[in-house]
């Protein structure tokens, strides 16, 4: 019995190794790819505040115009709802706190009167939202990992058809938003109409929430006229502020995949320890009964022979 129950921990101690070695591999490829994600944010930042000072200086021209894109519509009767998750899991709770954050906006979108249409980026927000009976209009999968500016493009111009169709009336984002290897936050971000401007919004954390970002000096001339130039900046702006969020959400699944394939790997040293401890304890109690056979059979022995 108890060579069977050896042999029983010695398997589950093989299996835990083995185990092992898979989540070790997979933090320190999670690792490698942390500083190449955060470089891309980085390399992208330009552009995107470019973008946003290019808009801040169009819609200060004519603001008439830039109410048709820019602002908070004050009634909102139909919703497009775009969430970014990754393609795979093994990362904590990235996937769920996001999908989560989605499903409780889309609750409360529906209980305001709004309907929603939802999209998603990401194999893993197919299942979820499905299986939870939301129905998924268009969903993106293949390119979480390590998203190209085609891919944004391709995502953009889905979420913003419907708002410039005028079918609905604003698009919100919900991903999960980088600022360092230790801060990643899930948010809820307007798509369209683009933020106003005035609003102060700040850049990556490092400004501060009510200070205005500033323009350019002098007197600016814009041609074609702002409104037909605020048409042509849309999309782009779109572009960019999704290709931000899959940038963000690319550095932080990998951040939280490095965390988790680590807690693994601990749980795993841990585990292998106690079975190694309950083995041979076992080993130890299997010998020990092994000797008091002996010995009493020897003291079974002895009046026979003394006979």
């Amino acid at each position: 019995m108890a060579g069977g129950q050896e042999r029983v921990l010695r398997r589950r101690i093989r299996s835990v190794q083995a185990t092992k070695k898979i989540t070790k591999a997979m933090e320190l490829i999670a690792a490698s790819q942390i500083s190449r994600a955060q470089n891309r944010i980085s390399a992208n930042r330009p552009y995107r505040a470019g973008m946003a000072r290019i808009v801040v200086e169009a819609a200060r021209a004519d603001r008439a115009a830039a109410a048709k894109l820019l602002g908070t519509p004050e009634q909102v009767n139909s919703v497009v709802v775009l969430a970014i998750v990754a393609d795979r899991g093994l990362s904590g709770a990235y996937n769920s706190s996001v999908l989560r954050a989605t499903e409780r906006l889309v609750d409360q979108l529906t209980a305001g009167g709004a309907t929603v249409r939802l999209f998603s980026v990401g194999k893993k927000a197919q299942g979820y939202l499905r299986f939870r009976g939301y129905e998924v209009e268009r969903s993106f999968i293949g390119f979480s990992d390590r998203p190209e500016f085609s891919d944004a493009r391709a995502v953009a111009a889905v979420a913003a058809a419907p708002f410039v169709a005028g079918e609905v009336d604003q698009v919100l984002l919900v991903s999960t938003r980088y600022y360092s290897a230790g801060n990643q936050s899930v948010a809820t971000e307007q798509l369209l109409p683009l933020p106003d401007p005035n609003a102060g919004k700040s850049e990556e954390g490092d400004e501060s929430p009510n200070q205005e970002k500033p323009g350019l000096e002098g007197y600016t001339e814009f041609e074609p006229e702002v409104e037909r130039l605020l048409g042509e900046l849309a999309p782009r702006a779109v572009e960019s502020e999704v290709f931000s969020a899959l940038l963000e959400a690319a550095a932080a699944f990998h951040t939280a995949q490095q965390r988790a394939m680590a807690a693994a790997t601990e749980n795993a040293d841990e585990l292998v320890r106690t079975l190694s401890r309950i083995m041979n304890r076992a080993r130890q109690d299997a010998i020990t009964t092994e000797i008091m056979e002996i010995v009493g059979g020897a003291e079974a022995l002895r009046p026979a022979r003394g006979a």
